[in-house]
């Protein structure tokens, strides 16, 4: 897999791209700035970027504004944002056009290097990665009728973990139960949300998308 770096921090770059290489992805672009970014994504189409939210010049939403270039401009590249601290408005900003190749992740899961480089694939891949504690402080926000009331706690457990992007089997693994039982639980959670029979890629995207905004 090929993958663009930006992250302003060189040292914290360098390291990033380190881990990568050595997990055997092919890194081939780094940047230190969003408008360098979007350049050396235009020139080697790589299969994802990881982007810092904030990044020069203004070091604000550089990162964030070049993610969503990128994810118009080639739909096919996928895209990982980094963030120092958990910022809801920035993970439903970004979700919220098309949750298919995105991931949202505070820069300290790098050190768990398994997690981060399986982040990395999934979103290369088309799939989805979402920090835990993302999840959490979007799952302390409800609306007056929410509509995940009809869930039960294991339901929630189920769909807050295709939240954070895991498939089925490993769904099952994390609350050690077969994966047919997750299986279940995911038919159930489609009925209870009301998303009619479409293709299962599709209505998870859209239970997930449910879920954050409830």
């Amino acid at each position: 897999m090929r993958v663009v770096v930006a992250e302003d921090s060189v040292l914290l770059r360098e390291g990033i791209v380190r881990l990568l290489e050595e997990a055997g992805f092919e890194v081939v672009g780094q940047a230190g700035d969003a408008d360098d970014l979007v350049r050396k994504v235009s020139a080697h189409r790589p299969d994802v970027a990881i982007v810092d939210v904030r990044m020069p010049p203004t070091n604000t939403d550089d990162g964030l504004r070049a993610a969503h270039r990128i994810r118009s401009e080639l739909p096919g590249t996928g895209v990982l944002v980094l963030s120092q601290y958990v910022e809801e408005g920035y993970a439903l900003e970004l979700l919220a056009e098309n949750p298919e190749g995105v991931g949202y992740l505070l820069k300290d899961r790098i050190a768990d290097i398994e997690r981060f480089t399986e982040s990395v694939r999934r979103v290369a891949e088309g799939g989805s990665a979402l920090d835990p504690e993302v999840v959490a402080q979007l799952l302390g926000r409800r609306r007056r009728e929410d509509p995940l009331d009809a869930l039960t706690p294991r339901e929630r457990e189920v769909l807050a973990l295709m939240a954070e992007g895991r498939s089925n089997q490993a769904i099952a693994e994390q609350l050690v139960v077969t994966e047919r039982a997750v299986e279940k639980h995911v038919t159930s959670i489609f009925g209870k949300l009301g998303l009619s029979p479409a293709a299962e890629d599709h209505r998870r995207v859209l239970a997930v998308l449910t879920y954050l905004e409830a």
